[in-house]
């Protein structure tokens, strides 16, 4: 299976597991768990070889750079759903920290910071160049970086 349709194929888990009918709220919780982690896990699964190539440890391929940049774009717009009210009850199931539900406007504000930092690296990737895509990708790590160390546990 390729790596796009293993990232659809993800996707698509996610999203048909949200869809899901729970038999409880606590199974809904779970569910709400399980989707923002898959939608994490696809961010990680492009933002990591975006890294390697922009630190130069991989080759530069442009067709992937922007595909897994616009998967990113994608995917950053997916994540603030897993956040429902009640997952943070959940402990020891998940990384989010209870601030999320206690500042939960900030928390809101970094994820559309992502999102925007997102869409604009996928921007910058379809010029081709590695001038205009390092500001662009360092952006979006910085946002990412922010919110982990605001909401996320270790």
């Amino acid at each position: 299976m390729n790596r796009i349709a293993r990232i659809a194929s993800l996707a698509l888990a996610a999203a048909v597991a949200s869809l899901s009918l729970p038999a409880s709220a606590d199974d809904a919780k779970q569910e709400a768990i399980k989707y923002r982690q898959a939608v994490f896990k696809v961010v990680g699964w492009n933002f990591k070889p975006m890294g390697a190539m922009v630190k130069g440890e991989t080759p530069y391929d442009k067709a992937a750079f922007q595909r897994m940049a616009d998967n990113l774009a994608f995917a950053s717009k997916l994540a603030l759903e897993g956040f429902a009210p009640g997952t943070d009850a959940l402990a020891g199931e998940t990384r989010a920290k209870d601030d999320i539900w206690k500042k939960n406007d900030d928390f809101k504000s970094k994820m559309a910071e992502f999102e925007k930092a997102s869409a604009a690296l996928a921007q910058a990737a379809q010029g081709g160049d590695m001038a205009a895509i390092k500001p662009a990708f360092g952006k979006t790590a910085d946002t990412c970086k922010s919110c982990h160390k605001a909401y996320r546990e270790d």
